[in-house]
């Protein structure tokens, strides 16, 4: 079934994109209709399924109307908006106006889908459009599962690669999301993306909930913020794809609070734009959501880190994709960044390796907050002071609490510690330019995070051989060149850096285990990574000299 559906995701996109290429349209203007067309075919697969099914249990008593289509959270579908009619028009029809009214009367019968459809079918031309219809009618109306979401995202993630940077605004790495995802386990509760693209983080919470037997309507509900206006009707459309509604608004986070997020949220996930400067500091500095004060450099990492921080609640967690830059940047960063492992509410740091974004190369890290830890007394939960431990020395030891249930690892995630977790040689290289994690992957890595606050490790995606080999005994323990749970006197010892490589350090090699060509490649990759920073920090130091000069 995976493999049929990647196969059917490369034959869409290549038809696409075909088009694209022979037209004069940029990937920017071409990408919503196709993407319009794509929702639109979703809608209408639901719709045909449920009015089978209504007008097979009708009683012939009543006539079956929108609020029986919306009862059931489908979208309702007059006869002119329906797919099938626009793929049967005549010849000679001005097909790009047919489908901007389709669209037109699916907003009029779906009143929360107002001004989010897209209106410019007329620019794409008469023959692409009949191709798209023809290509995306293609799709089997009964293929299992979420097909028709994956679809979706996959078309934005290919649409991310071919807008370059611009691309990167609306759309975060779909493995790198889930892998958020996994560690913050959003089961029940308000969700906040004060960032939120195209909603990616909002549809992988859901296929979180759904993936652990519950009913994502019922048990989580969505709130976001995002600046640009199309990007707010992306995210509109993608949650509506995968059957999910939210509170998702146009604003600027830094200015505008429109959801009163202060203390609100019991999950709150975002990839922000890294370093960016201009932010009017004057105009914030006395917003409650910005407890620690303004950063004195002209980079907006350390006003985003607060702001997901203040947004939750007591016993709310954060988990954002972050530059590397800010785990150890120095002067009132470091100071605000001290605060907050001072805290206690920083929880786990992951580094991620190179190139799993479509428009840069540069790696990054994800950061996870963890209020309920930061709000247990000290004396609640111990750590460990000399990891690891060998079995007899975890079954006795005084410095590890056993987990909520009998069978449950031992916890060691304490107010008074954060885990680091060095995941930048974990990756599955999908081409020369681009890694992504496999699910194995993805299980793993949140799995540490699992043992590492006495859960239980989920294994259904099939991660049992790697926790076997690094964890044997299923419990935690650091493991060199991978993991790291580090004491806050540590942290104050590394200058308050949480950069996970100062603490997990490098895994040892058997004499006979190294490959040349393997560590070449390592030291290269690193080399490209500081290479790439360095033009970065160049880039800001000449910016700031040109502003000095021009004062």
């Amino acid at each position: 079934m995976y493999a049929t559906l990647l196969e059917l995701e490369k034959k869409l996109w290549s038809a696409a994109d075909e088009l694209r290429a022979n037209s004069e349209l940029k990937s920017s203007e071409y990408s919503v209709p196709v993407l319009g067309l794509i929702f639109l075919k979703y809608a209408d697969v639901k719709f045909s399924q449920a009015k089978k099914e209504l007008e097979g249990k009708g009683s012939g008593r009543r006539t079956v109307g929108k609020t029986d289509y919306h009862a059931r959270g489908v979208l309702y579908l007059p006869e002119a908006a329906r797919f099938n009619y626009l793929l049967h028009l005549p010849e000679g029809k001005d097909i790009g106006k047919e489908i901007n009214e389709a669209f037109a009367l699916v907003e009029a019968e779906n009143p929360e889908l107002k001004g989010v459809l897209p209106r410019n079918f007329q620019k794409v031309g008469n023959d692409s459009l009949v191709t798209l219809l023809k290509t995306f009618n293609s799709i089997p109306m009964d293929i299992e599962g979420d097909a028709f979401g994956r679809i979706y995202e996959y078309f934005l993630g290919e649409f991310a690669k071919a807008e370059g940077q611009k691309g990167g605004e609306f759309f975060t790495p779909t493995s790198l999301v889930k892998l958020i995802v996994e560690i913050i386990e959003p089961y029940h509760g308000r969700i906040y993306d004060p960032a939120c693209g195209s909603g990616g983080m909002f549809v992988q919470s859901a296929a979180f909930v759904a993936g652990h037997q519950k009913n994502p309507g019922s048990e989580i509900s969505v709130y976001g913020e995002e600046r640009v206006a199309e990007t707010v009707r992306l995210c509109r459309m993608n949650l509506a794809v995968h059957g999910l509604s939210g509170d998702v608004k146009q604003g600027n986070s830094y200015y505008e609070d429109i959801h009163e997020s202060l203390g609100r949220f019991d999950f709150v996930m975002a990839n922000p734009p890294f370093n960016v400067n201009g932010i009017d500091r004057e105009r914030i500095k006395d917003d409650p959501r910005f407890p620690y004060g303004m950063p004195k450099t002209d980079n907006g990492n350390y006003v985003w880190i607060q702001l997901f921080a203040s947004t939750l609640n007591d016993s709310g967690r954060a988990g954002f994709v972050m530059a590397n830059s800010a785990s150890d940047a120095r002067g009132s960063e470091m100071e605000i960044r001290r605060q907050l492992v001072q805290s206690g509410v920083v929880d786990v740091m992951v580094a991620i390796g190179s190139n799993f974004f479509s428009n840069v190369t540069l790696p990054c890290t994800l950061w996870f907050f963890d209020k309920g830890k930061a709000n247990l007394l000290k004396s609640e939960k111990q750590i460990p002071l000399s990891p690891p431990f060998v079995k007899g020395d975890l079954d006795s030891s005084p410095l590890y609490e056993r987990g909520a249930g009998a069978d449950l690892p031992l916890a060691v995630s304490s107010k008074d510690a954060v885990l680091f977790i060095d995941a930048r040689h974990i990756y599955r290289q999908i081409d020369r330019a681009h890694r992504d994690f496999t699910p194995e992957q993805i299980e793993f890595l949140a799995n540490i995070a699992r043992l590492y606050r006495g859960e239980e490790p989920e294994t259904v995606h099939g991660s049992a051989v790697m926790l076997e080999e690094k964890f044997p005994y299923g419990r935690y323990t650091d493991v060199p060149g991978l993991c790291k749970v580090a004491t806050i006197a540590e942290i104050e010892a590394q200058g308050w850096s949480l950069n996970p490589g100062r603490y997990v350090g490098v895994a040892e090699r058997e004499a006979d285990d190294f490959v040349f060509a393997e560590r070449l490649e390592e030291l290269n990759e690193e080399l490209e990574v500081l290479n790439a920073e360095a033009r970065e920090l160049e880039e800001r130091i000449g910016e700031n000299v040109a502003r000095i000069l021009e004062s």
